[in-house]
């Protein structure tokens, strides 16, 4: 007869015999994850370059070229966002290189962000070539998808203005820009958004979102354009998707753009609620793969 320890030893060694199988069913699944450079153009120093780092995640590809899609964050940084996305694209096929802006320019936070996402735009397309330069990543199948100030940049590369000089021959086969603060394109200097490139462009923002007080301003935006269109979000805040605590953030291009109007926000109001669905974040979660699956002519899971 065994004894209780000779038991408890069986059982362990079963136990880790399952987790090993399971671990290697697992990893054969996991996308390869990397974390790279790349040189960017800083448009405030010329002469200085930029050293962008990112999150490389590679699926597995069977020998043949897969899609990529570029990730830019929010103002706030890298966070939950990225992720989230990041890991749904993985699993349909698709290679990911989320970027972190803020620490190629040692920028601690949204306070001491660039004056505008234009001059963080040579980023994106810096991962753009990056990317292309891959032999396993189809480099005329790479999107780009972004958060608030980088939803900013992802409408911002299908504009020709910006698109030509900083694509150097390529540009994005496809777009996502949620929760673009859609009320200051073509309204505050330098956001130009006229010419397109011609690549799909989604646009994906909250009822409730306090920069543009609401969905009408994307709507407006996308139906001056047949390659734009935008789903507006009952009930969701800004960054809905960021799914962490609810934040209020202070923003001079809230509302309308009443802080900037006003020089400050001591005497407008610049409040910006960032609020978590889940709901909401796993509906634009299928949106994004919605499009991208087909664009780059994959099946939609």
């Amino acid at each position: 007869m065994k004894s209780f320890f000779q038991y408890c030893v069986t059982a362990i060694a079963i136990g880790l015999v399952t987790i090993q199988a399971q671990a290697g069913k697992i990893d054969r699944n996991l996308p390869t994850i990397s974390y790279i450079q790349y040189e960017s153009f800083n448009i405030v120093t010329p002469a200085q370059k930029l050293s962008v780092g990112g999150q490389l995640r590679m699926p597995a590809n069977d020998d043949e070229e897969i899609p990529a899609v570029v990730i830019l964050h929010g103002s706030s940084g890298v966070d939950s966002r990225g992720s989230l996305y990041a890991r749904a694209l993985n699993d349909a096929g698709v290679a990911t290189l989320e970027i972190d802006m803020w620490g190629a320019r040692d920028i601690a936070g949204a306070g001491q962000r660039p004056p505008l996402p234009t001059f963080t735009l040579p980023d994106a397309f810096g991962a753009l070539a990056y990317l292309a330069s891959i032999p396993e990543v189809d480099a005329q199948r790479i999107g780009v998808l972004g958060f608030s100030w980088g939803g900013v940049m992802s409408l911002l590369a299908a504009e020709q203005s910006y698109a030509s000089p900083l694509g150097n021959g390529l540009q994005f086969a496809a777009h996502v820009a949620h929760y673009p603060v859609c009320w200051g394109y073509n309204n505050v200097p330098s956001i130009i958004f006229k010419e397109l490139t011609g690549a799909p462009v989604l646009i994906q923002v909250g009822s409730l979102d306090d920069y543009d007080e609401g969905g009408a301003p994307c709507e407006n935006l996308a139906a001056s354009f047949p390659e734009v269109s935008a789903k507006v979000y009952p009930n969701a805040h800004h960054a809905w998707d960021r799914l962490q605590p609810s934040l209020i953030v202070q923003d001079p291009f809230s509302h309308l753009g009443e802080g900037a109007m006003m020089g400050n926000c001591e005497s407008a109001n610049c409040e910006v609620n960032i609020v978590p669905n889940p709901g909401k974040a796993n509906q634009s979660v299928k949106a994004v793969l919605d499009l991208f699956s087909g664009e780059f002519g994959l099946k939609s899971k």
